[in-house]
């Protein structure tokens, strides 16, 4: 199976968390855009995934937000993967800055990110399918490739 670990991982680029759930989700909806009059928007997969398959589990805990927030949110509803450890940070608004004649800058936000099911991503986060203890699993691939595959491993694998 794969393991997508995004622990700590604090957002990145939202294009990037789309392509990425692109290339593991085949069909249906990955992220909705919703501002106050409603969803404004929807990113869907395009039917080129490159892995729509093998086994994966995505470790996400509070440090995952924001792009990373929407990746786990879009492979969870779509049950492409399961999601273990906690939940996630709970980024999920789109803000602009708007200038001011001082120089200084006033953030605005403009919509806010909902996973395929609806669930508003802010203050919430996304749920993991299965809690893990976050000193289960150290960070690092070495650390966390050392731990599942010892007999002590947590079962996240059928």
């Amino acid at each position: 199976g794969l393991v997508l670990d995004v622990r700590n991982n604090g957002g990145g680029l939202f294009p990037a968390g789309v392509n990425v759930a692109r290339m593991l989700v085949d069909r249906g909806d990955l992220v909705l855009i919703a501002d106050s009059q409603g969803i404004r928007d929807i990113y869907s997969a395009d039917g080129n995934s490159i892995d729509k398959s093998t086994p994966l589990v995505v470790l996400v805990n509070k440090g995952t937000a924001s792009a990373s927030e929407v990746l786990a949110g879009a492979l969870k509803d779509n049950k492409r993967g399961l999601i273990a450890g906690e939940r996630t940070f709970g980024k999920g608004l789109i803000q602009t800055v708007v200038d001011l004649s001082d120089g200084s800058g006033v953030a605005v936000t403009v919509a806010r990110y909902q996973t395929p099911a609806g669930v508003d991503i802010n203050k919430i986060g996304v749920s993991p399918d299965v809690q893990l203890d976050p000193e289960a699993l150290p960070t690092g691939s070495e650390g966390v490739c050392r731990v599942l595959g010892s007999d002590a491993a947590p079962r996240l694998f059928g």
